[in-house]
């Protein structure tokens, strides 16, 4: 299976999930302060239990190699911070924007348009030396690895990882019971499969499941193609938009034009396998907000493109693929996209309702 295939067909998949699910992690954080609605974090938090098992198992029987990212702390809070901000402007993560474009939703193609300029901005262009100077706060460990939380204590991080998973379930699992209400609800059920897989909303639980598989499938097929890493999106963007407008580089003193790779098939794929899924449920319409709300998802984007370029990951890169491999730097950089999306949240919306 070549890179593109590979990367199109996971891509596909993962847009199919996050559109029935209405997967976005913008959605669902700002939820919890603003409803006190943890539904779509319950999704989430499935996601990275199923990956976090998965990514162990495999790296124990030599599927793949682990690769957390690295810990930059400055770059970690300032890029986390900024991309919280952002995604809260333009109403949606990094996957919200991406799979809501598929929807027809112009809000989010503006997001997209300012998420790839300014990462492409940051990542070659004018804004390269605040990138550089940012991510020159980087701490590895005594042999030069990245931070996790496994080698800090001097343990194996395949096992610390397989561990600190069962521990998570065991306790929900517990906390579950003595409260009946936190099980999963299907709400009414469908008539068919068919229906339940592509005209009904899926639930929190089964979306998490599938989302999780989705990052487990991702991290061997990306590893083929040369990127061992499993699902992400800004790179994509960022390679994308470089494919478009032929973007050109001198390397090794030899002109190099940039061309789609893995994740940037992946990205397409996310947007073709969201459409497809918006289409058969019926959800698939082009529609425009009022300019005002164009300008303000452009911004949102544009802040998103240089903090997650900065930062090393936007949430799907930090908390999704680098949280359950325990990276001290994803962890952090994860923290730092909640509390940037909640202060923006909290001007937004709450202090608002406040008045």
């Amino acid at each position: 299976m070549t890179p593109i295939v590979s990367g199109l067909l996971v891509g596909v998949l993962f847009g199919f999930a996050l559109q029935r699910g209405r997967f976005c992690m913008n959605s669902a954080f700002r939820d919890i302060i603003l409803g006190r609605d943890f539904t779509l974090f319950k999704a989430l938090a499935v996601a990275i239990l199923v990956s976090m098992i998965g990514f162990s198992i495999m790296a124990m029987t030599g599927i793949i190699t682990l690769a957390p990212k690295p810990f930059m702390w400055g770059a970690n809070i300032v890029g986390g911070l900024l991309f919280g901000v952002g995604m809260v402007l333009a109403g949606g993560c990094a996957s919200g924007i991406t799979y809501r474009t598929g929807e027809g939703m112009m809000g989010a193609v503006t997001a997209v348009l300012g998420f790839g300029i300014a990462g492409m901005m940051t990542a070659t262009g004018i804004l390269n030396p605040l990138l550089k100077s940012l991510q020159n706060t980087k701490v590895m460990t005594a042999d030069d690895k990245p931070l996790t939380l496994a080698n800090i204590a001097g343990l194996d991080l395949k096992i610390v990882m397989l561990v600190v998973a069962v521990i998570i379930i065991v306790i929900w699992a517990l906390l579950a019971m003595r409260n009946k209400s936190a099980a999963p609800s299907y709400g009414t059920k469908a008539k068919s499969l068919g229906e339940a897989v592509f005209k009904k909303g899926w639930n929190w639980f089964p979306t998490g499941i599938v989302v999780g598989l989705i990052g487990m499938l991702a991290f061997p097929l990306s590893a083929a193609a040369g990127r061992n890493y499993p699902l992400g999106i800004t790179g994509g963007w960022i390679n994308i938009f470089q494919s478009l407008i032929k973007w050109q580089t001198l390397v090794e003193d030899k002109l190099k034009v940039t061309a789609l790779n893995w994740e940037g098939a992946e990205v397409i794929g996310i947007v073709l396998g969201a459409l497809v899924a918006a289409w058969i449920a019926g959800e698939f319409a082009i529609r425009a907000p009022e300019p005002k709300i164009l300008l303000q998802t452009l911004v949102g984007g544009l802040l998103m493109g240089f903090g997650a370029v900065v930062s090393g990951g936007c949430n799907i890169g930090h908390i999704l693929s680098g949280v359950p491999q325990l990276s001290i730097g994803s962890i952090v950089g994860g923290f730092s996209i909640v509390a940037g999306g909640w202060t923006m949240a909290y001007f937004m919306f709450i202090r608002p309702m406040n008045a």
